[in-house]
């Protein structure tokens, strides 16, 4: 078998590279200053930074531990090697260490970012979004984002002095703002955090924090080479399709050449690990140059910017465009695919108008609290119950409130 070490070619050099171990901090990492803090005061902890005092309570949520058992493209039961909504975030964790590292930001709030993103997902991924956010419309709707605020700040119930995880300040705004600025489409985001807001501004109308960037730019890379690399294995796209496509085609026609006898997963491997490294090596280039032109003294001239500090270069931004539109048209609107999400959306909507309209339906803990609640804060309720279901629950819940559920294999 022919070697796979031949390197691609990357459209930039690392160049000055930080050495394993190397750790010299930015002044304008988000650690360059205090915390603005909490919003119920605390104690600091003697053995951790507040980052990573806040990493370690979203990896102790309940909420992270049910991203086991949630869709990200395939659901569980088609194959144990498919990336889930827990795999999904934890690579984009490892993918946020690694720029922020290059670009000497404070590792751990990046990594927090990038492993609480996620959290407010429903069940079967963005299909059971859009059944959710259909059935919520007379009530205000459904955002996966605003809800993994509502996650952080009330759902999750584990402290003794306060309900929500109590994270930093500098935490929720790079959940509040990790896209970027807030738009009237993030209404539901706004209104998540007026608490925060009236305690300290999270500035909705500036760019977040760089380690909040480098959150979502980590999270492109992460699903654009992971979906990939399921599409391949799942048999939905072939070497041969990807050729046309910009990064990826270059890429599987390199390893193609080189792979000959190889398994095929190793192939596949090696096509999406090279595209992982093509759009770090991008991301951290073009950082670097876009930070050296801003010459940010701290973390807030990063926010008062007015423009993305940390970015891909533009040709990236347009060859991803079209790799967004291929994956779009090939894996996710693939017949196989949409043919379960289908079946998922109805489960969703039966769900949620069974819990609106029979209270017995919902368990003791949630059902306690619709007294004297209004038609509004009844259907948030139910969503809230909804959307913290994994898949395999969901699918329990159904077949015991309903007599025929839909088979999703």
């Amino acid at each position: 078998m022919a070697s796979l070490s031949k390197s691609v070619s990357s459209p930039v050099d690392y160049g000055q590279s930080l050495r394993p171990g190397e750790r010299s901090p930015a002044p304008y990492a988000a650690s360059g200053m205090p915390s603005h803090g909490r919003f119920y005061p605390e104690s600091d902890c003697p053995t951790r930074s507040p980052f990573q005092r806040d990493r370690d309570r979203v990896l102790h949520a309940t909420a992270f531990r049910r991203l086991t058992y949630k869709t990200q493209v395939f659901l569980p039961h088609e194959g144990d090697h498919f990336r889930t909504r827990l795999t999904h975030s934890l690579e984009v964790a490892q993918i946020a260490r690694t720029i922020a590292r290059q670009l000497r930001l404070d590792e751990d709030l990046a990594e927090t970012i990038a492993l609480a993103h996620d959290l407010g997902h429903s069940p079967f991924g963005h299909a059971g979004e859009r059944a959710l956010d259909t059935a919520m419309k007379a009530y205000g709707g459904f955002d996966h984002n605003a809800q993994s605020l509502r996650v952080v700040t009330a759902l999750e119930r584990k402290y003794l002095a306060f309900d929500g995880l109590n994270l930093t300040w500098e935490t929720l705004e790079g959940l509040a703002k990790h896209n970027g600025p807030l738009s009237k489409k993030d209404a539901a985001v706004a209104k998540v955090v007026r608490h925060i807001e009236a305690w300290s501004s999270l500035h909705l109308n500036q760019w977040p924090s760089a380690e909040a960037q480098v959150a979502s730019l980590a999270d492109d890379v992460a699903y654009l080479s992971h979906d990939v690399d399921d599409g391949l294995r799942a048999g939905l796209i072939s070497f041969d399709k990807l050729f046309d496509v910009p990064l990826a085609g270059p890429i599987a026609r390199e390893v193609q050449e080189i792979a000959h006898g190889a398994e095929p997963g190793r192939a596949i491997y090696e096509v999406t690990r090279r595209m992982i490294t093509a759009m770090v090596a991008d991301i951290v280039a073009e950082s670097r140059h876009r930070l050296s032109d801003i010459a940010p003294a701290g973390p807030d001239e990063i926010r008062g910017a007015g423009r993305p500090a940390v970015s891909f270069t533009e040709r990236m931004t347009f060859d991803l465009a079209r790799l967004k539109t291929f994956l779009f048209q090939a894996v996710y609107h693939h017949r196989r695919v949409l043919d379960v999400m289908e079946k998922a959306e109805r489960v969703v909507q039966d769900l949620f108008a069974k819990y609106q309209s029979d209270a017995e339906a919902l368990p003791p803990g949630w059902r306690e609290a619709l007294p004297g609640l209004n038609e509004r804060q009844r259907a948030r309720v139910a969503c809230d119950f909804l959307a913290g279901q994994t898949d395999r629950y969901a699918l329990a819940e159904h077949r015991r409130l309903f007599d025929v559920t839909p088979e999703l294999g």
